[in-house]
């Protein structure tokens, strides 16, 4: 994260936990809770919230640092030259986002693929990408769509595959209040327009190693 201009340094059970934060921005709004929490009809000066507007700043900054990844640059930082252009699957990549319109998580699993065309990616990087973009305030489709062009325009592999499959805790905690529903979205470029190339991809995401 960029533009950290705080660190707390605090011992907890044995191991030294550092926080980085931007002071300013966890200042400006950690202001308004005070007020958000008087509108709630609770009381900001009691014991248990008297912390909770900059608890919940710092917990904000951080579920949305992805603003401050250049997504392009963690791919650009690890590209290789490599005569592979069979396709290189990264499954199961855990992700935590935060609805744009209720500013309530989602969370699951992101199912990349990208046929390489000359250049590879150090495997690490993929999730990267998937938390750049994931760290903000978003709904999932665009999510699919960001992270499906940002390989594809950055690595321009012969084509790239994206599935991600979250449950909405806006659609579990509140409104239509269904627990165990999950929205599937997908997005694919290139070779993975062909059936054949996409059929592979979707067997190897719900293969088994076991």
């Amino acid at each position: 994260m960029s533009n950290l201009t705080s660190f707390e340094n605090e011992e907890q059970d044995g191991y030294i936990k550092i926080d980085q934060y931007n002071t300013k921005q966890v200042e400006e709004i950690a202001a308004h809770y005070p007020s958000i929490l008087r509108a709630l009809g609770e009381n900001p000066g009691r014991e248990g919230l008297v912390k909770t507007p900059e608890r919940v700043a710092k917990a904000l900054q951080f579920l949305t640092h992805g603003y401050d990844i250049d997504a392009a640059e963690v791919l650009r930082s690890a590209m290789f030259e490599e005569d592979y252009s069979q396709m290189v699957v990264v499954k199961d990549i855990e992700v935590y986002s935060m609805c744009e319109h209720h500013m309530l998580p989602f969370f699951g699993k992101a199912h990349i693929a990208y046929i390489p065309n000359g250049h590879i990616v150090g495997l690490s990087k993929i999730p990267r990408v998937v938390d750049a973009f994931a760290r903000r305030l978003q709904v999932q489709e665009r999510l699919t769509n960001e992270i499906r062009d940002c390989i594809q325009e950055t690595l321009k592999p012969a084509g790239v595959a994206v599935v991600i499959e979250c449950k909405h805790m806006c659609m579990a905690m509140r409104g239509v209040q269904k627990q165990n529903s999950v929205t599937t979205t997908s997005a694919f470029t290139g070779a993975f327009q062909n059936d054949v190339t996409r059929s592979e991809f979707l067997r190897l995401i719900t293969a088994s190693l076991d």
